[in-house]
């Protein structure tokens, strides 16, 4: 190895905890949510306003219920019920699907983290 590639791996480890907290690291604060149904209806909320909201799905009904600046899917006909499993979301930029009723609920604000995941 020359003492440029030498000069290169040194550079590149000293800015990858930099590049870590740029990307992957915490987002802004969540002021709404953006609640998609399965016929693709969009219904967007303020995470100021405490509240539950009913979506019909493709296999029934989901709870979503927003308080206290969070929000979290509290009930849906799936098997899995990985939606109910992602808990209270907050920050701008995450999101829970339940992808077998085909209802997703995703925190907007003005600086949302990125994620690797993909639905």
């Amino acid at each position: 190895m020359t003492r440029t590639d030498s000069l290169i791996v040194v550079l590149a480890a000293a800015l990858l905890p930099f590049l870590y907290l740029g990307f992957w690291g915490e987002g802004g604060a969540g002021e709404s949510v953006r609640i998609q149904d399965a016929a693709g209806r969009v219904i967007e909320l303020p995470l100021a306003r405490d509240q539950r909201l009913k979506v019909a799905g493709r296999l029934g009904e989901s709870i979503i219920e927003v308080r206290g600046g969070q929000v979290r899917f509290v009930a849906s006909p799936c098997t899995g019920k990985q939606c109910i499993h992602s808990g209270w979301l907050h920050e701008s930029g995450e999101v829970a699907a339940c992808l077998p009723n085909g209802i997703s609920a995703a925190v907007a604000g003005r600086d949302p983290r990125f994620d690797a995941v993909n639905f």
